[in-house]
């Protein structure tokens, strides 16, 4: 049954799905109607996924070509890769947590001003599973653990939203939809250093090409040439012999690297494309819930739900995120020549992408092209810094040659990990 339940909880498509079909029904929608709004909600969400995994698949060959064209060995970021390695030791902690995580969620939204309801339904399962492995580390077991675990995942579904929530409205332009993906302290920090740096008059979105270049205003073109010349530079750097023996299958690796990056753009566009049939459908089915069960609660969504409102701001900020992450990996190589054993955490391209784009559209939000540019660079030196603090903390599942990416992991494990040590000692 717990099984079951995990596998319900941890499917966003279906998770979503069931979400808007209670909501047709509470808004007493007609049967035909329930159906057509729950499919294409599922539907949104499975375009979203595929695009999603082809960014993935294009990155993972970028990630590969970086590591050994230039010669480093480290950490690397990877929310699914460490969960799947946690949920083999933390599976029935993991899922009652994350079961009762989202009742103490509803139950947040209900009866405090924090009226968000967090929808993600994978960044759920990896906290919870996050959280898990914590307790377990600082000694917590049986019904404590959960209960605990349950109550604190609970709270920061509904407290990441509202953080993020001011930012959200001057993206969206309205008020309707929230924020949901645990990645919130760096897109903060992003578009607070865009307020400070930037000029939110002078938006990435309005970047006037020369006419020549003005083919570059299609975003998925940009992106296209953009990656075209970084995955060259890497598959240069990686030679001909071991991408052709190793990741091509034996295709030219100059074609390969070329294939690559407009498959990786390709990917963005079917995720754009799941986002505008999401929020088509989740929208209007959200308010049967809010107005029957959780009154004014906002839905909060994945981090995608913001890249169709400032594409080029998606791309800048994934170059700044991922240059930010290549300082941050230099200075850890500086001090790690007089620190002995510290951790170099490697520029994990899955997350500077995913949550370096998010960082980009909330820097341009507050800073416009400034915003985007330096907001974004400080959180790719963000998500580099903040894993290695959480590596102490994680138990037997910081030994492993991967960790928890996104900013919010390493924020909630490290004070999570450091206030159960205290009490313990």
């Amino acid at each position: 049954m717990l099984k079951f339940i995990l596998d319900i909880l941890s499917v966003p498509a279906v998770l979503v799905g069931i979400i808007s079909m209670i909501g047709l029904i509470a808004l007493k929608k007609s049967g035909p109607d329930i159906v057509k709004g729950s499919v294409k909600t599922v539907l949104g969400f499975l375009v979203l996924s595929g695009g999603a995994g082809i960014v993935v698949g294009a990155l993972s060959s970028f990630g590969i070509m970086f590591q050994h064209g230039f010669g480093i060995t480290g950490v690397v970021p990877h929310n699914e890769a460490v969960v799947a390695l946690a949920l083999k030791t933390y599976g029935t902690q993991t899922a009652l947590i994350m079961a009762f995580g989202m009742v103490v969620n509803v139950l947040v939204a209900r009866f405090t001003p924090l009226k968000y309801i967090f929808l993600t339904g994978h960044h759920t399962l990896y906290m919870a599973c996050m959280i898990a492995a914590i307790l377990v580390a600082g000694g917590m077991h049986g019904a404590v653990l959960v209960f605990t675990g349950s109550v604190l995942l609970g709270f920061v579904m509904a407290f990441f939203p509202a953080i993020a929530q001011p930012t959200m409205r001057k993206i969206t332009g309205t008020d309707d939809v929230a924020f949901g993906h645990f990645g919130t302290v760096g897109y903060v920090l992003s578009a607070w250093i865009g307020s400070l740096l930037g000029n939110k008059e002078k938006t990435t979105e309005d970047i006037n090409f020369p006419q020549g270049l003005s083919f570059l205003r299609d975003s998925s073109l940009a992106i296209s040439l953009v990656m075209g010349v970084l995955y060259l530079i890497v598959a240069l750097a990686s030679g001909q012999s071991f991408v052709e023996a190793e990741l091509s299958g034996g295709q030219n690796f100059i074609i390969f690297a070329v294939i690559q990056a407009i498959t990786f753009a390709g990917g963005v566009y079917i995720i754009l494309a799941g986002v505008r049939l999401i929020l088509g459908e989740i929208i209007p089915a959200f308010t049967g819930i809010a107005t029957r069960i959780v009154p004014d609660a906002k839905p909060a969504l994945d981090c995608p739900v913001v890249f169709p409102y400032a594409p080029n701001a998606v791309l800048i900020g994934f170059l700044s995120s991922f240059v930010g992450g290549i300082a941050g990996m230099l200075i850890l190589l500086a001090v790690g020549k007089s620190v002995p054993g510290l951790a170099i955490i490697l520029p994990g391209v899955v997350p500077h992408f995913f949550c370096g784009a998010t960082a980009g559209v909330f820097g341009n939000a507050t800073g416009g092209r400034r915003g985007a540019v330096f907001g974004s660079f400080a959180h790719g030196l963000l998500i580099t810094f903040l894993p290695v603090l959480l590596l102490p903390v994680l138990g037997d599942l910081g030994f492993a040659n991967t960790t928890f990416s996104d900013a919010d992991f390493g924020v909630v494990g490290i004070l999570l990990g450091n206030v159960l040590q205290w009490f313990v000692h």
